[in-house]
């Protein structure tokens, strides 16, 4: 088929468009279009195998999947299997190891001491600020965990990764972290997590296999978009500023820069991730990608290394929005832009400029095939 005889066009091949592309093909056995401008499927997903340690690592960074929706479980498990990884991550604060998030194993050995868990309470009353109405991701930290713990592990991390004063940051990012007064050190508290035990691009080979979906990699939307189909049904996963042209001005994003280093050596850290939060170390953290996959064998004495730098960029590669007033207002504004639209979609973190993880990408995903593509299509049959 040429390009311009597709009802249904899917720009991005992330999760979003994965997903969408797949439900279209599977459930209306409907011709799709899948355009994507990198030379890969998988968006930031995308993993690969290292050729001089056999070690499958993912390119824009470490990826858990975790979830508690077990309609989002039970549609991912179709299209592979996962391994048994639980995420842990440490902290380095003046040359010592820290579990983290924060725990009961964080708190007794940043402090030296020994509390059981129903003596925290009363020890982080003693520490905290008595801020009533946080009113940035500064204040929510230290109203929560006290100035020592914040200084220690946030405040220089968070000017590191973000390229910003704490300050400026609203309250709920802080509020994506958890708190716990007991020893568990899992990152993630969902009922389901792991990595797809033959990588990442294997799912998204398996969610785009279907015959009915045509893939253009190295290709532009905005180079083809007047060689479509005008009345075609249309799921954008990509910035919804670059959409729109600009009309409004630009949002801001953080991105990321990953410098590998090869090691001769099985292993270097024991963890997939560690943190730096002390400003004099450049990077935010180390990942070490042969921790994902504890079913696999690796045999070469050999691992490989990712240092991951926080960069601010102006929309070439956007990764993370950042949640500024500003930004904010300007995203209403294309919003309301988006709302008029005629069967077009904008989502995904780009298209909704909003800190998605996996799980809620592929509900979202679903929900706009069931309640906007599918509903509508069942409307204009009943009608």
């Amino acid at each position: 088929m040429d390009i311009s005889e597709y009802s249904y066009v899917i720009v991005g091949s992330g999760l979003l468009g994965a997903v969408v592309a797949e439900c279209i093909a599977s459930q209306l056995d409907q011709p799709v279009l899948v355009i994507e401008k990198r030379d890969h499927i998988g968006g930031n997903c995308y993993s690969v195998i290292d050729a001089a340690t056999n070690i499958e690592y993912h390119r824009y960074g470490t990826h858990i999947f975790h979830t508690s929706n077990e309609k989002v479980w039970n549609y991912i498990r179709k299209f592979t299997t996962f391994n048994t990884y639980q995420h842990r991550v440490l902290s380095v604060y003046k040359d010592q190891n820290y579990q983290f998030p924060i725990n009961l194993a964080t708190i007794n050995q940043f402090y030296r001491l020994n509390l059981q868990p129903y003596e925290v309470d009363d020890f982080m009353a003693s520490i905290r600020e008595n801020i009533p109405s946080p009113k940035n991701f500064e204040e929510q930290a230290i109203a929560q965990l006290g100035c020592d713990l914040y200084e220690a592990f946030f405040k220089q991390y968070t000017i590191k990764q973000w390229q910003m004063d704490p300050r400026e940051l609203p309250a709920t990012v802080f509020n994506r972290l958890p708190f716990r007064k007991n020893y568990n050190d899992n990152y993630f508290s969902d009922r389901w997590q792991g990595i797809p035990e033959k990588g990442y691009t294997h799912l998204f080979q398996n969610l785009l296999a279907n015959r009915k979906i045509k893939v253009l990699l190295n290709t532009d939307y905005f180079s083809v978009r007047d060689q479509l189909k005008k009345e075609a049904c249309l799921v954008y996963s990509g910035p919804i500023d670059r959409f729109f042209d600009y009309k409004y001005g630009k949002l801001s994003w953080r991105t990321l820069r990953f410098e590998k280093e090869t090691i001769e050596m099985e292993d270097y850290q024991g963890y997939s991730v560690i943190n730096y939060p002390e400003p004099d170390i450049p990077y935010t953290r180390v990942h070490e990608p042969r921790h994902l996959h504890p079913e696999r064998k690796y045999t070469r004495e050999k691992t490989i290394l990712f240092r991951e730098y926080s960069l601010p960029d102006q929309g070439n590669n956007p990764y993370y929005p950042i949640a500024s007033e500003e930004n904010q207002r300007l995203l209403d504004s294309y919003k309301i832009d988006a709302g008029k639209l005629e069967n077009v979609f904008i989502s995904g973190r780009l298209g909704d400029y909003k800190y998605y993880d996996m799980h809620q990408t592929i509900d979202r995903a679903l929900n706009i095939f069931e309640t906007g593509i599918l509903s509508k299509m069942q409307f204009n049959h009943a009608g």
